[in-house]
């Protein structure tokens, strides 16, 4: 056992629940103010509607907060749930939960895709998802223990700031074998920024150390700090097929077998995500135009095979890479021995775990950083700190742009010079960002109140830093470039929870391949892909193994995109777990039930209208001259062939203005057609058709309907 001191303050012994068919039918509750904790059954009408995962999430959610819930008002509560498939070992990409909150960044739910050992641990212990709410007045350590069937709560002071240091220190504490033990953990830039990341272990055998994996989006870090939880410890034991309780055991390892296989066999011929993981999109993006660079204005760069998958095959530690048990795909690669130059850990050996694509392109390409060693650096004390790389990247590509353009100063940056390529300023930004200090407390509340700050108390141009702030909702954009495509500008603008893009990502289905021409065609797949995407949300599962690695005849299909042989394995699986006997296009249902919820939560909320499915027009088409000029020939042709206009006597800037009202037109078009087909009203609400048709026509979602003119 490790030498740290926590103080346990109470303990509550429990029988543990049988797992059933994936489910163990209750919740665990704890409210940090009075440090109850309490076990509750889950509806059998709610298992039903809901499925798991997500749709638990946002249910317990919704029964908590109010329309006036602030981020960071004790009510808010932080879900965590893993879903019936979620912990199947071997299932590619079967280990993940999801976590959900009040977003400090937009006011609205979000939610986070997550893998680490905890989700499934705290489902093993007895567990289909975890509430925690109110906050607590010291810093406390909770324990979910599924060997001793207890729950218990600690209070610490003295434990490491830093997220890896705590992991670890916790997993050798409450436990001789850390296979054992998954933490869940903040760190200090969770406390100082809008944008704090949960890291969630595992331990990786083959290496003997903690490793992690980010529930990155949206803030829920800030929240999980705010209430002063310094971690959440989840302790099981063995795991096997035979853990889920599967309806159909035989079932389940045929396809689990099948799908493993498959992944096996086509991954080292495809994308070789075993070997380098997601960075395999670097070149992709670049080819195609789609890289961030230089916060968005470009979608291509040189240099950009200096950190692409190239680099980081040799870079990264050889060895298994799954974040779960027996996962084939393998991906969640890290870097050994890696020592950086700046912060409290300069000249230390260090373990890094990634970079993934977002975080090479968000802190790469996009700050103008062609340099592999810099972006871990960067990796690594973002996941230290407690950091979302996405917004952090988004975020001072932003504020670089708005420097280079005299909209911020040395004056307000504190003397720094933050160009774009400015490598040791954009370390020293998270340095500070992490301490609340300087001007990185500034960067850490995230683009929407920087746009603010820079315009009100900086003299910004208001129109110039909405442009090309790329947010939406609050949320900054995840790493692609959606100007050529706006199937994908509708996939940012429309999603749920701001602008990720594990909703849709179209992008060459619309701008490659041309697969929708019609705005019909682009509804249909901002219907259907979002609510596949759902579904893996529901049940504890990685989207990766669906359409990341793909079987050799796919392109043979009706609709490649959908990988429907991959859907129907997945309708198999969710059949043999839970005994429920579905076929593809049930999972559609499923999910477009718990979609249309939130759409509706974020209602309740003060959002979910068409006025807050906008996106920066960065995001559309070119916003400066020099972004035109840098693909003149492209956007000339399409105002003379596509818009039929007369250029001939028009300047760059004409050109630019006649092209953004063309596109911003086709924008509000597209929202026309995707309501349509998602059964909403014509401001972007869910008719009473829709919810009745879903099943979700609970009385307090048809009262916020009526109240907002839907009856």
């Amino acid at each position: 056992m490790g030498q740290i001191q926590l103080q346990e303050t109470s303990s509550v012994s429990y029988e543990r629940a049988e797992i059933k068919q994936g489910y163990t039918d209750q919740y665990l509750h704890i409210n940090l103010g009075s440090r109850s904790v309490d076990i509750k059954a889950v509806p059998p009408e709610i298992k039903e509607k809901f499925i798991g995962g997500k749709g638990y999430d946002l249910w317990l959610m919704w029964n908590s907060v109010n329309g006036d819930t602030k981020w960071n008002d004790p009510e808010n509560t932080v879900c965590i749930s893993s879903g019936p498939l979620g912990g199947t070992p071997g299932y590619p990409g079967g280990g993940k939960s999801i976590v959900t909150a009040i977003s400090p960044l937009t006011g609205a739910p979000i939610d986070s895709n997550v893998g680490g050992y905890f989700g499934p641990y705290k489902k093993f212990a007895g567990f289909d998802a975890i509430q925690i709410e109110g906050k607590a007045d010291k810093e406390l350590v909770i324990l979910i223990d599924g060997i001793e069937n207890q729950i218990k709560i600690f209070e610490a002071d003295n434990l490491p700031e830093d997220s890896y240091e705590m992991s670890k220190a916790l997993t050798h504490h409450f436990d001789e074998k850390p296979v054992n033990v998954s933490v869940v953990t903040a760190g200090p830039g969770a406390e100082n920024t809008n944008f704090g990341c949960l890291n969630f272990s595992w331990w990786d055998a083959g290496r003997k150390m903690v490793r992690y994996k980010q529930a990155g989006r949206g803030g829920i870090g800030t929240v999980f700090a705010d209430k002063r939880i310094k971690a959440l410890v989840g302790r099981y034991g063995s795991v096997s097929m035979k853990t889920n309780n599967p309806a159909d055991l035989k079932a389940l390892k045929e396809v689990t077998k099948a799908h493993a296989k498959a992944i096996h066999t086509l991954d080292p011929k495809q994308n070789r995500m075993a070997l380098v993981g997601t960075t395999h999109l670097v070149p992709i993006m670049n080819d195609h135009d789609c890289l961030p660079v230089h916060n968005f204005k470009f979608g291509a760069h040189p240099e950009a095979a200096v950190i692409g998958e190239d680099v980081y095959e040799h870079i990264f530690d050889k060895g298994f890479d799954g974040c779960w048990r027996g996962c084939a795909v393998a991906c969640a690669h890290g870097v050994k021995d890696f020592s950086p130059f700046t912060g409290p850990y300069k000249g230390s050996k260090v373990f890094v775990d990634g970079p993934e694509y977002e975080t090479v392109a968000g802190c790469g390409s996009n700050l103008g950083i062609f340099d592999a060693q810099t972006i871990l650096e960067i990796n690594f004390y973002c996941d230290a700190y407690g950091l979302d790389t996405i917004s952090v990247g988004t975020s001072i590509g932003f504020v670089m742009e708005c420097f280079e353009n005299n909209q911020i100063t040395l004056e307000h940056t504190g003397g720094m010079d933050l160009s774009f390529g400015n490598r040791f300023n954009a370390l020293e930004i998270i340095h500070q960002m992490a301490a609340g200090q300087g001007f990185g407390a500034i960067v850490g509340k995230g683009i929407r109140q920087m746009k603010k700050i820079f315009v009100e108390e900086f003299g910004a141009d208001a129109a110039f830093v909405n442009d090309i702030g790329m947010e939406s909702k609050g949320l900054e954009f995840s790493e692609y470039i959606t100007k050529e495509s706006l199937a994908q500008q509708g996939g940012y603008g429309l999603a749920l929870k701001g602008p990720q893009h594990d909703e849709a990502w179209l992008i060459f289905l619309d701008m490659v391949h041309n697969f929708m021409p019609t705005f019909e065609n682009k509804a249909e797949a901002l219907h259907w892909f979002p609510m596949f995407r759902t579904w893996f949300g529901l049940c504890g599962l990685c989207k990766l193994p669906w359409n990341d690695i793909v079987p050799e005849d796919n392109k043979e299909m009706p609709e490649p995109a959908k990988v429907v042989k991959h859907v129907g394995w997945y309708a198999d699986f969710f059949s043999a777990v839970t005994g429920r006997k579905v076929k593809g296009d049930d999972l559609i249902t499923m999910s477009e039930a718990v979609y249309n919820f939130q759409r509706i939560f974020n209602l309740k909320m003060g959002y979910g209208t068409r006025e807050h499915d906008t996106v920066p027009y960065r995001s559309m088409g070119p916003v400066t001259v020099e972004e035109y000029e840098s693909r003149k020939d492209r956007y000339d042709g399409q105002l003379i062939e596509k818009y039929g206009m007369d250029i001939a006597d028009m300047d760059t800037e004409a050109k630019v203005a006649a092209l953004r009202a063309k596109r911003e037109e086709q924008y509000e078009l597209l929202k026309d057609a995707v309501y349509k087909r998602r059964g909403w009203t014509n401001d972007g609400i869910p008719t009473v058709e829709t919810v009745k048709r879903l099943g979700i026509d609970f009385p307090d979602v048809l009262e916020l309907l009526a109240q907002h003119g839907v009856k």
